[in-house]
């Protein structure tokens, strides 16, 4: 048993046909525009996972050092995972991110 020479190639941008205005207009290119959604939403998902993995492996091996060595993996991390997953799709950007720092006022 060989291996196949070929692999399936995948479309990678949305469909051209898709009126957002109208979704409803071309049954097809709205079936691609939401295949295509899902893509990316799971390619996004995946990489959250690995950058995980990553984070993981380097709090094992930094140990007391990790605050300092694996910032910078924290910081992908936490980037990846903002408005990544399924149903939020609708709520705000601002609701994605992490809660905003308090401001302090002086009183005079």
């Amino acid at each position: 048993m060989g291996r196949k020479k070929g692999l399936p190639e995948f479309e990678e941008t949305a469909p051209d046909g898709f009126d957002p205005e109208n979704p409803y207009k071309d049954p097809v290119a709205m079936v691609e525009m939401r295949e295509h959604i899902v893509r990316e939403k799971w390619i996004q998902i995946e990489k959250a996972k690995i950058l995980r993995e990553k984070v993981k492996w380097c709090y094992r091996v930094e140990g007391v050092n990790h605050y300092q060595k694996c910032r910078h993996l924290v910081q992908q991390y936490l980037d990846s995972t903002r408005g990544v997953g399924w149903g939020k799709d609708h709520r705000p950007i601002s609701l994605h991110g992490p809660k905003p720092e308090a401001v302090e006022v002086e009183a005079e």
